[in-house]
């Protein structure tokens, strides 16, 4: 209790699971000493994805790769949560930017634009997922849209949690100034 950690500018791709917690008069504070500066990520670089069509690309992920948590199996769900139960916890991302889940390997293809989106031209890029049960892996579609992955920043999403201890009662506890992104938490 009182502690202060420092952390240096960097991407940490881990969970982050304080092991104590501090107190009402001397919580445990992690800092970034640099605002922004300290990454804490859900995700990995992907980098062998090969072109089975005009517009698609696939790559195979062992599921050893995501430890006893799959995010291309686990749907976002919640208690506000109204849309149909058709949208995985882990995603693809293009320089920061997600892709779109398409409900089906044709949809990711097409690369629709999507009516919800905000941003509609971005909409174009799709992903979509499948098992092989047999082989243990997930594979991953995506539609960059034109782009050609190996000349991006291609991620993909494969923790659960980015900063999350793991006993419940690991409280009083600051965090300030990094940039926590790309998890996969089960909620909307």
């Amino acid at each position: 209790p009182g502690d202060v950690v420092l952390v240096a500018p960097g991407i940490y791709r881990e969970n982050v699971a304080p092991l104590h917690a501090g107190r009402e008069d001397a919580r445990i504070t992690y800092q970034s000493t640099e605002p922004l500066g300290a990454v804490i990520t859900g995700a990995e670089p992907v980098k062998d994805w090969k072109k089975v069509s005009e517009h698609l690309y696939v790559t195979r992920i062992p599921n050893s790769t995501f430890g006893d948590y799959n995010p291309y199996t686990t749907y976002v769900y919640g208690d506000w949560f109204f849309a149909k139960r058709d949208k995985h916890t882990g995603c693809v991302w293009e320089n920061d930017a997600a892709l779109y889940e398409a409900d089906s390997l044709e949809a990711c293809e097409r690369g629709d634009v999507s009516p919800y989106s905000w941003i509609p031209a971005a909409s174009r890029k799709k992903c979509s997922t499948c098992q092989v049960p047999e082989r243990e892996e997930t594979l991953i579609y995506a539609n960059f849209g034109g782009d050609n992955p190996a000349e991006e920043r291609i991620e993909i999403t494969v923790r659960r949690e980015c900063f999350l201890p793991r006993e419940n009662g690991i409280s009083w506890i600051t965090v300030s100034g990094f940039n926590i992104n790309k998890a996969a938490t089960t909620w909307a």
